[in-house]
């Protein structure tokens, strides 16, 4: 019998197959949708409490997504890769992803990871860098994105948004929550970022 991981992998799956964009059609085929799935214990965070607004947001391909992960956030693990000594409380009373799949997510995958990272209203995720490619699709619109040495720019929900290798981003809220679809793959798929901009940016 089907579990509520395999019908939220589905959703993941179906969401991400509606895509109109070539790099995400490409890391779609590449990745093997019949994974082992690993046992966690569920982990809840303070930002889950944006989940249902985030539902109320997400526009009409992203709500039967972002709907079941509000009505099942408690069964699932949520997880932080900084602590308050990194961006202050603020920041991680506010932060938190869900690793679907990947080196230590619901599913296992030892080549790409993919999930879903949560941000409350009125915070900066400053410039940060890690060795893994990465897509994002913001699944709510309203939140300011940076990459490289550009200033922000305003992300509408459905935009793809790339970050090759060690590209420096950076990420604000604006009066709304974001809730963005990740994928990472060709480089560590746990590794910790680097906080600040890349070698040579001031």
């Amino acid at each position: 019998m089907p579990t509520i991981f395999d019908a939220l992998l589905d959703r993941f799956h179906f969401y991400l197959a509606g895509v109109d964009s070539d790099l995400v059609a490409d890391a779609v085929a590449r990745i093997d949708w019949h994974m082992p799935f690993r046992p966690l214990e569920p982990r809840a965070l303070d930002c889950l409490r944006h989940l249902d607004r985030i539902a109320e947001l997400a526009p009409q391909g992203a709500r039967p997504l972002a709907r079941f992960v509000a009505e099942h956030r408690n069964e699932l693990r949520w997880g932080q890769t900084y602590t308050a000594a990194d961006f202050g409380q603020a920041f991680i009373d506010n932060y938190g992803w869900l690793e679907l799949f990947g080196t230590r997510g619901h599913f296992a995958n030892d080549e790409v990871a993919a999930g879903l990272l949560v941000l409350g209203p009125g915070i900066v995720y400053p410039d940060h860098h890690h060795i893994a490619e990465e897509i994002y699709i913001p699944l709510t619109g309203g939140t300011e994105w940076r990459m490289g040495e550009g200033g922000f720019h305003l992300r509408a929900a459905g935009e793809i948004i790339h970050h090759e290798s060690n590209v420096s981003h950076a990420m604000r809220t604006g009066k709304e929550p974001l809730m963005a679809l990740y994928i990472w793959r060709d480089g560590p798929l746990a590794q910790k970022s680097v906080i600040g901009g890349t070698e040579g940016r001031n």
